[in-house]
């Protein structure tokens, strides 16, 4: 907690960090989306091939809107 962002998931040199996020219209439209997502025929054949990435440095989480302009 507290660290910058490439110290916290422990970069190494040569690696490039990517940061993204999606936002929903709400909880019932993020399920709607993960379920088309899941059933994504291109989707079910990368399943069969290794991550592109190491996922145990993967960092997610949701968050409440807390000040909108």
């Amino acid at each position: 907690m507290g660290l910058p962002f490439p110290r916290g998931i422990k970069i190494k040199p040569g690696e490039t960090v990517i940061f993204s996020w999606i936002v929903y219209k709400s909880r019932a439209h993020r399920d709607s989306v993960n379920k088309k997502v899941m059933k994504d025929p291109r989707l079910v054949k990368m399943m069969d091939q290794p991550m592109p990435f190491d996922a145990k440095r993967m960092l997610y989480g949701g968050f409440k809107t807390i000040v909108e302009a």
